[in-house]
């Protein structure tokens, strides 16, 4: 005598919804997406938290004050890959942060490429600044031209 196997539901779906559910809960592929989106938010809520000294909402505030994007560069907004939490280093030793320190929400370029870089000497940030805006090497090109 064969056993009809049994088809597995959505706990979330509606009672009668036909969907299957091979995720684990059970779930179907659209729940199981939610589930696994609402888990990795929460985890980066309780590692903000942890870390930095500031809660999942003021790291949203934080975003929105900025538009939601990157407060250095303005293009990144975090969709691809969440923005991270910049903050004076010379403030908290060790691996936590009070608090105080948060400086702003940036992307993972502008965090290592520009701050990181340059270890947040204010005069690098400034020469940076006279190279973009001055052009230094057009003088010493037009200079050979003579």
């Amino acid at each position: 005598m064969n056993n009809p196997i049994s088809i597995r539901r959505c706990k979330v779906c509606p009672a009668g919804s036909k969907r299957p559910a091979p995720h684990p809960g059970p779930r179907c592929s659209t729940h199981h997406r939610e589930a696994l989106r609402s888990r990795r938010s929460n985890a980066h809520g309780r590692m903000v938290t942890r870390t930095y000294g500031i809660g999942p909402n003021a790291y949203m505030a934080i975003l929105a004050a900025q538009n939601g994007t990157c407060a250095i560069c303005q293009r990144a907004t975090g969709a691809t890959k969440r923005l991270a939490v910049d903050h004076d280093h010379t403030c908290c030793p060790g691996k936590t942060s009070c608090g105080k320190c948060v400086r702003a929400i940036i992307c993972q370029p502008c965090n290592v490429g520009v701050l990181g870089h340059l270890r947040d000497d204010v005069e690098a940030l400034k020469r940076a600044i006279a190279v973009i805006q001055d052009r230094p090497a057009q003088a010493v090109i037009m200079g050979l031209d003579e």
